[in-house]
């Protein structure tokens, strides 16, 4: 569920906005968008993802919206963590070149 939107970081370019399916966002002109229906986030990551500036905090594991400590979330690297685990960078997909899922086939946890 989405958590954070950092309005240290955020650039108001609204990206999050656009990308989300559920319509989570309520955009404002000139200031970060607001969270505004925490409830119907899906927890799809889509706003994390297109987020150019690490702004964003979407919980995996939370099943409520909850307080969460900003400076704690940067400290810990978990501000755009997810973007960067799937290898996007500055909101742009990037390549395979980090993906070793194809490990699981080299030790036989998955067999051809």
């Amino acid at each position: 569920m989405i958590e954070l939107v950092s309005h240290d970081r955020c650039i108001t370019c609204q990206a999050c906005v656009s990308a989300c399916p559920e319509n989570v966002f309520d955009k404002r002109e000139h200031a970060p968008p607001v969270i505004a229906r925490p409830d119907d986030c899906q927890t799809c990551f889509l706003c994390e993802l297109y987020c150019p500036v690490d702004a964003l905090y979407v919980s995996p594991l939370a099943d409520a919206h909850e307080t969460v400590d900003e400076q704690q979330l940067i400290e810990s690297g978990l501000l755009g963590s997810f973007a960067r685990a799937m290898g996007w960078k500055r909101a742009i997909p990037g390549g395979t070149e980090n993906d070793l899922t194809y490990r699981m086939f080299e030790d036989g946890r998955v067999s051809t």
